[in-house]
């Protein structure tokens, strides 16, 4: 796609990746005004057709050159190529934005989710990261009631889809699901147990204080974008038999003690947030019902019994949109309308 209007040129790095084909259909229907887009991955993907707004473009290896006068780069093709490739497109004059863990606790780096923290990409020196997809959604939920009311405690259990691990990851679900249903024994090989019919309490490596690196990144993420470091924060993460669509029980205690009926009106005027709450109608959020959808879904809202500051939430999303892909295309908007990107 080639010079079809005056605007930006754009490159998905890791194209043809699970998030990679979720940034290209975000794209379509955003209201950045886009004169090239390249797509870019490795060598085993190079040839492939994509459309974009009815224009077939054919996927290009990623290497340094093919970041030559790129606008910006959307990154989602794993830590290490956006280590080595990252500084270089900002070294060409990209803005990088990066969706891997590889920048999101450097110091020089902002970690951006435009509902919260949007003002903190002034800060930008070539490249912004793209926060863990669990951490998103629930400080898009979190962040109105904090400025209404404060916060000092959060704590958090989530319920993973698979497809945070990848395309193999999805099919591995899959095969795992159809033998047990034929009455035969499951392979295990992406993750550490079997997934199917199951929930695993493991989500990426354990550290040495006994969690994991996922719920690490929640814990110093939420820190980092709510800018909020003495926060008391912890998370425990599990995969579940999912294939898209994260959910989280969240407890949080506030500054200022509220009723259900103002946490309610706060999150439905938020921006981002979806708020499905009518127990008496059965009606809650559920992954299924998020799935390619923007927003962030929150229910089961509640005061706890015992502590008068304490509240409960429920929390849905896509975890390759708002969790991924379109958090990405969002930060590139903000960009163009505070004006630090030039078109």
């Amino acid at each position: 796609m080639n010079n079809i209007q005056q605007g930006l040129n754009i490159a998905i790095v890791g194209a043809t990746g699970a998030v990679g084909v979720q940034m290209l259909k975000m794209l379509e229907g955003t209201s950045l005004p886009i004169s090239q887009l390249k797509l870019l991955a490795s060598k085993r993907s190079v040839g492939k057709t994509y459309s974009f707004k009815g224009y077939p473009i054919i996927v290009e290896e990623v290497k340094p050159d093919a970041l030559e006068g790129v606008d910006i780069a959307l990154f989602s093709a794993g830590g290490s190529l956006s280590k080595e490739l990252a500084p270089e497109a900002a070294r060409r004059g990209a803005v990088v934005i990066d969706n891997t863990s590889a920048f999101r606790m450097d110091p020089d780096v902002p970690l951006i989710v435009p509902e919260v923290n949007s003002e903190a990409l002034r800060e930008h020196k070539g490249i912004i990261a793209n926060p863990n997809c669990s951490t998103i959604q629930m400080v898009v939920a979190l962040e109105p009631l904090r400025q209404q009311y404060g916060l000092n405690r959060v704590i958090v259990s989530t319920y993973q889809a698979v497809s945070g691990a990848g395309h193999t990851a999805v099919q591995e679900l899959k095969q795992q699901t159809e033998a047990i249903l034929q009455g035969e024994a499951p392979k295990v090989g992406k993750f550490p147990h079997q997934i199917a019919f199951n929930a695993i309490p493991q989500i990426d490596t354990f550290q040495d204080n006994r969690y994991t690196f996922e719920e690490m990144k929640m814990i110093n993420e939420t820190k980092k974008i709510m800018g909020i470091p003495e926060l008391h924060i912890a998370a425990t993460c599990v995969r579940i038999p999912m294939a898209v669509g994260h959910a989280e029980s969240v407890y949080i205690e506030l500054d200022q003690e509220i009723s259900v009926e103002d946490a309610l009106r706060v999150l439905s005027n938020a921006p981002g947030v979806m708020v499905v709450d009518n127990p008496a109608q059965l009606e809650y959020p559920m992954p299924v019902d998020a799935v390619g959808k923007k927003d962030v879904f929150v229910g089961r809202v509640r005061k706890d019994p015992d502590e008068k500051k304490g509240l409960h939430l429920w929390i849905v999303s896509d975890n390759l949109l708002k969790g991924a892909a379109w958090n990405s295309v969002q930060i590139a908007e903000a960009l163009v309308q505070l004006k630090m990107v030039t078109i």
